[in-house]
């Protein structure tokens, strides 16, 4: 027997739409992230992209467990001395809900070129709409 290696080219993508409706954060990044990698897939090929397009509504209604609203921060550097910025979680995701999803997933994917590759297949709504009805998404029921 061979093992089998997918090609990039050959690999057939579907759309799913999940709404992120009262679901926890983390789950729904963990779970969105396997679908973007492939993992889901027979075909799962390490090294090649095998993975699908996903689109999130309704990122700004998601949930954080016990006082991580309050507690947990974002913190990035602006580059300049002295330039570290922290937001509360509560107030991110009442600002920006679409970068607070988007940092979860992007930090559970692989790190590099392929990696970056695959997040191109994420799109992310604050709202219940989004303009991706020509794909044919179908809706993905996440648990």
């Amino acid at each position: 027997m061979k093992t089998y290696m997918a090609k990039g080219e050959t690999v057939e993508r579907k759309w799913y739409v999940v709404d992120a409706t009262d679901m926890i954060l983390g789950r729904l990044s963990s779970q969105v992230a396997a679908i973007l990698r492939g993992k889901n897939k027979p075909i799962f090929t390490p090294h090649v992209d095998t993975g699908d397009c996903v689109i999130i509504v309704n990122a700004a209604k998601v949930r954080l467990t016990g006082n991580k609203l309050a507690e947990k921060t974002h913190i990035h550097h602006t580059g300049y001395p002295g330039g570290i910025k922290e937001v509360t979680y509560g107030e991110l995701l009442s600002k920006k809900p679409e970068f607070a999803v988007y940092e979860s997933i992007r930090r559970m994917m692989p790190k590099g070129p392929l990696g970056r590759k695959m997040l191109k297949k994420l799109r992310i709504y604050a709202g219940p709409t989004h303009n991706h009805e020509a794909q044919q998404p179908e809706v993905l029921v996440l648990k």
